[in-house]
This record gives C-alpha cells, sequence and structure tokens, in this order.
C-alpha cells in the first residue's frame, strides 16, 4: 500500500492547475492521469480545443507558476467582444472601458495543461503518475483506499475527482448527477484567413443556434458553431472546400478570404453533481458541472473551483487542522454549488431565450441587446463578472 496526503484523479487543466496550486502546501500529492498532453512545437497548427481565460485564471496561472511557460509557447489576448442577432442590435465589451489590458487570452487546453505540468515537475511533493488510472475506490475512516489500474494500491486522506464530465471516481464514489441533453451539437472549425480580427471574438444569433469567431493570432482562428444533431452531421461529412462554402452562406461576412484548416464536433450536454462531496472525495471542474458553451466559461468555473478549495486547504494546514474535515468540505460546497448554478441558469436562459424564432419575442431580445450596450455601471458589472474581477 502506498501512501498520499491528497490523490488528484485528473491531470489536466483542472487537476494540474489543483496540484500546482496545493503544492506550496508541503503535502504528499500524487496526480493520476491516463494520458500525457502531445509536446508543443511553434510549427503545430491551433488545436481545436481552445478555452477563453478569464483574467481570474489568468491570475490563478501566475500563480501557479505556470503562465510564463504559457505564454512562451502560444496564447493570444483578446480585447473586444460583441454580441448581436439582427445588425445594428449589439452589446460592445472593450477592455478599455474597464481600463483594463485586455478580456482575456485565447489559449489551447493542451498548452495550459503542458505550462501546468511544467511548473509542477519543480515541486518535489509532486508525483505526476502517468500514464494510469483509478479502477477501484474505497472510503474508510482515515481516507480512501484507492485500486489503480498500473497494479497498485493507494491509501489518500483526500481525493480530488479532477476527471472531466464523465469521471470514474464520481461514479465509484456514489455520487449522482441531474443531467440532460440540449437540442443541439457544436461544431469546432478552424480556418486561416487574411482579414481576421486578432483582438476581437464575437458571437451572432441565428435561429438555428448562435455563431461564433473565436481569434487566434493574425491569420488563425476557430469558428464554432451551433445547430441540430442531424445539421452538424451533414456539416461534418463535407470537404473542406465544400464546408468553407457552408460558412460563406451561414456566418456573417466578415471573415475575409479563409480556408478551412481542422474540424470536429461534440454535443451539448449539461450535468450538475448533487453533491461536490462525499467522504474524503471532492469534485471539481466538469467532474462537478458542466455548462452550455455558450459564453466559454466552462474552465473558468473549474478554476474557480480550484482556487476555492486551495484556500481552505491552505487555512488547514496553517492552522494545523485535518485537511479533509467535514466542516471544511462542505464549506467548499457551499461557495462553489450556488456560484455554478447561477451560472449554468443563466446560460439555459439566453439559450431558450434566443433559440425562440417568434418574431415579438426576437423584437424584446434584440432590444434588450441594444439596451445593455447602453446601460452603464449594469454593462460594466457583468463584464467584471465574466472576467472574474
Amino acid at each position: 500500500m502506498e501512501h498520499c496526503d491528497i490523490a488528484i484523479i485528473g491531470g489536466g487543466m483542472v487537476g494540474a492547475l489543483a496540484a500546482a496550486l496545493l503544492a506550496p502546501t508541503g503535502l504528499s500529492i500524487r496526480v493520476i492521469e491516463a494520458k500525457a498532453p502531445a509536446a508543443f512545437a511553434s510549427e503545430q497548427m491551433p488545436d481545436l480545443r481552445v478555452s477563453a481565460i478569464s483574467a481570474t485564471s489568468v491570475h490563478l496561472l501566475q500563480q501557479a507558476g505556470a503562465w510564463e511557460a504559457i505564454v512562451a509557447m502560444r496564447a493570444w489576448p483578446y480585447r473586444r467582444l460583441e454580441a448581436c442577432e439582427w445588425q445594428g442590435f449589439s452589446t460592445h465589451f472593450e477592455a478599455r472601458e474597464l481600463e483594463c489590458e485586455y478580456l482575456g487570452y485565447m489559449i489551447e487546453n493542451r498548452i495550459i495543461q503542458l505550462g501546468l505540468w511544467q511548473a509542477l515537475a519543480r515541486w518535489h511533493n509532486v508525483v505526476l503518475d502517468c500514464p494510469n488510472g483509478l479502477t477501484g475506490l474505497t472510503q474508510t475512516a482515515f481516507g480512501a483506499e484507492l485500486s489503480l489500474e498500473g497494479g497498485q494500491r493507494l491509501q489518500a486522506r483526500l481525493v480530488l475527482a479532477c476527471d472531466g464530465a464523465e469521471s470514474r471516481t464520481r461514479q465509484l464514489a456514489g455520487i449522482g448527477i441531474s443531467s440532460w441533453d440540449y437540442a443541439q451539437h457544436c461544431m469546432l472549425i478552424g480556418i486561416d484567413a487574411d482579414g481576421l480580427e486578432p483582438d476581437t471574438t464575437w458571437q451572432q444569433f441565428f435561429p438555428a443556434g448562435p455563431r461564433a469567431f473565436l481569434p487566434l493570432g493574425q491569420r488563425q482562428g476557430s469558428l464554432v458553431w451551433y445547430d441540430q444533431k442531424a445539421r452538424i452531421k451533414e456539416l461534418v461529412a463535407l470537404d473542406d472546400e465544400s464546408l468553407a462554402e457552408q460558412i460563406v452562406t451561414h456566418f456573417p461576412a466578415r471573415l475575409g478570404n479563409f480556408k478551412v484548416l481542422s474540424k470536429g464536433h461534440f454535443p451539448l450536454r449539461r450535468r450538475h453533481a448533487n453533491d461536490y462531496v462525499k467522504g474524503t472525495v471532492v469534485l471539481l471542474g466538469d467532474a462537478a458541472h458542466t455548462i452550455n458553451p455558450l459564453a466559454g466559461q466552462g474552465v473558468n468555473l473549474g478554476f474557480k473551483d480550484v482556487a476555492a478549495l486551495s484556500e481552505l486547504i491552505h487555512q488547514g494546514v496553517e492552522a494545523g487542522l485535518d485537511i479533509a474535515a467535514a466542516e471544511r468540505l462542505q464549506r467548499y460546497q457551499r461557495r462553489r454549488r450556488p456560484d455554478n448554478l447561477l451560472m449554468q441558469s443563466a446560460m439555459d436562459l439566453c439559450y431558450h431565450t434566443f433559440s425562440n424564432d417568434l418574431l415579438p419575442l426576437k423584437l424584446l431580445r434584440n432590444l434588450g441587446l441594444k439596451a445593455a450596450e447602453h446601460s452603464g455601471p449594469l454593462k460594466t458589472r457583468v463584464m467584471k463578472y465574466a472576467m472574474g474581477l
């Protein structure tokens, strides 16, 4: 039987950040991850999986010691965000309105993970166990006993489930979820173009679903196309030239000349764990909640989970208290579950409001976008919340 203070199941963005922020406590940490990310090379095309990282998430990555490595690879700041349905009825958010340098950064998920893994390599109390996975979990009076794919048995005082939406840890801990599928799939399309807006991300709503652009430098970007499952399957089956023709027809005319580089798709599902804590097992990130990606808040919510739990564990260590004390872990749940539920509900409201094609409702929501543009302090408050400030 091997031992550690904290076992983190999943070494992706959320799990790796948790390990990096907890490492200064001096606790022994074991990160168990099934697959290592591919190494970075500057000539690689951007990955399809990209996250819009908020200002607060940037600060957490700096605190974790990963930011310098991330920007040394590549990260693209954006300073302007636009949302509209009808032309002339839109809301714009600009960094200069808040006297900030940027609203956030577009960064490939793999690069965030690589940067965090570089940071973890500097800590002697953190063991990155990869490739490996969890096959069994039994909770005891002293924590949890884990069975791993590599044949090891591991005893941990605290287990952090950071293994994604289909979390094996959550299932083994017996934590149920509430979930449903949205009526849409999401398609991601990598493009190269000569007329992009490198510091602006935009989203336009259509009856079939929103379409968005994520800037990835001067010439490249990612298009996001929401539509019915059957329609997305049709688009995925097209060759790159035929897909480009569909983009010209169905996207706003602001991309310039472009070519398709890559494509992928995934279903949209909402999940929310019934509990974030059971015994000494704690859920973070997608293991606890998934959200409609309309506003790109998924990973930022996961990073907020990590920040809240890290703060509570640091306080417990400094006071000489048990890191797995039930009252402390429940404080994490009370702090994070309502905030995540609020964001889920807000995204659901936006999704259902803009997916309705009734003319009176279309008029009302476009007037709402126009009013939001001139709402002054309310608009500033929304911007600050989205940035995590």
